[in-house]
């Protein structure tokens, strides 16, 4: 029940006459979140102005795409499997890949790096199943825990890692590295066990049936997803228990989070302030372009562990046992650093003057 005071009464009487919400019970258009969309009238939405000079400005960002463009970057693969291309890989591939690519990241087996998502490990995550007391922890939302279906590993994998070189990974390689995390996953296929020797294709694709693939609610599959969702959002029971009011709402009546989620890695910032410009912007070199592309997800975050451009006593470190060394170990790869950053398409060349660029900002 809502409680309506006179203010109340009174708004609700000049929304009337302004020619919206004149019948509260009325079927209204409503957002997907379950608040009401008011038509614009008159240069008003609701009691608001709006700047309909503004909303009929156009923006031209850019150019247009060629067909060509659209059909290289659009990547779509679905649950039930359309536009999943043909292609196989193994496990025992996709193991060596992703050590070479992933592993750097996301820890050995998927268990987790710093700053980057666990995708393996935990148990299922249904989104009935929530903490509700002291010591509950949260879900671990992982690969074989959480997501409702491959379709999405296969897709996203595809057309966006490794971060710093998306879609450099041909398909077989993708069914690799999904038929890899599957694996350590424990996730069977058609009751399969995927050992070394299985290889993925996409007939076996088709039969994965994702473990937590029931836990999601409410259904938001289909044409009929988005209005699942509306009608779900607009049921405040679906969000806690007692009456809805608006105005002197009894204390008791409240509904409050009781065991609130916080334990981030790290903490989130409480800052909101822009950072400050200083100086003039430069343009940029080929070679900071090449360090930007390539090493600076990994030597741009502290998160990661590697030595951030900047550190000077990290790169000191590194140092000691010289320049040619510090080339060595950067072109061959050592520890969780991927040979030449992962692009191996770098000249050494190119890769030395990276470092040089490296080592000259860290001093």
């Amino acid at each position: 029940m809502f409680k309506l005071d006179k203010k109340t009464v009174i708004a609700f009487g000049i929304a009337s006459v302004l020619g919206f919400g004149s019948n509260l019970m009325a079927k209204v258009e409503k957002n997907v979140d379950g608040s009401v969309i008011y038509p614009t009238k008159n240069g008003m939405y609701t009691l608001y102005h709006v700047n309909t000079k503004a909303e009929n400005t156009k923006f031209n960002l850019g150019r247009k795409p060629t067909k060509n463009e659209i059909k290289a970057w659009k990547i779509e693969v679905f649950p039930d499997g359309e536009g999943l291309p043909e292609g196989k890989g193994s496990v025992e591939d996709g193991a060596d890949l992703f050590d070479a690519k992933c592993a750097m990241c996301h820890g050995d087996m998927g268990m987790g790096g710093k700053g980057y998502p666990q995708l393996s490990g935990g148990e299922i995550s249904s989104l009935k199943n929530q903490p509700k007391g002291p010591g509950d922890e949260a879900p671990t939302k992982t690969i074989g825990t959480y997501w409702p279906y491959a379709s999405t590993l296969f897709w996203y994998i595809k057309s966006a890692m490794p971060f710093n070189h998306p879609m450099s990974l041909t398909n077989d390689q993708v069914y690799s590295l999904v038929a890899y995390l599957l694996s350590v996953n424990e996730i069977e296929i058609d009751g399969e066990e995927l050992d070394d020797e299985y290889v993925l294709n996409k007939k076996k694709f088709l039969k994965i049936k994702m473990p937590n693939r029931n836990g999601f609610y409410p259904n938001v599959d289909g044409k009929n997803g988005v209005e699942n969702m509306k009608k779900f959002l607009s049921n405040p029971k679906n969000y806690g228990t007692g009456s809805r009011c608006m105005h002197n709402c009894p204390r008791g009546k409240v509904v409050h989070i009781k065991y609130e989620l916080n334990d981030f890695h790290p903490a989130l910032s409480e800052k909101r302030d822009l950072p400050k410009e200083v100086g003039v912007k430069k343009v940029k070199t080929r070679i900071q372009k090449l360090y930007d592309e390539t090493c600076k997800a990994c030597h741009g975050n502290p998160a990661v562990g590697a030595p951030v451009v900047g550190d000077k006593k990290a790169w000191a470190e590194r140092l000691k046992n010289g320049m040619d060394n510090l080339y060595k170990n950067g072109i061959n790869g050592i520890n969780g650093m991927p040979p030449k950053g992962g692009n191996p398409n770098l000249s050494d060349k190119d890769f030395k003057a990276i470092v040089d660029y490296m080592v000259n900002e860290s001093k």
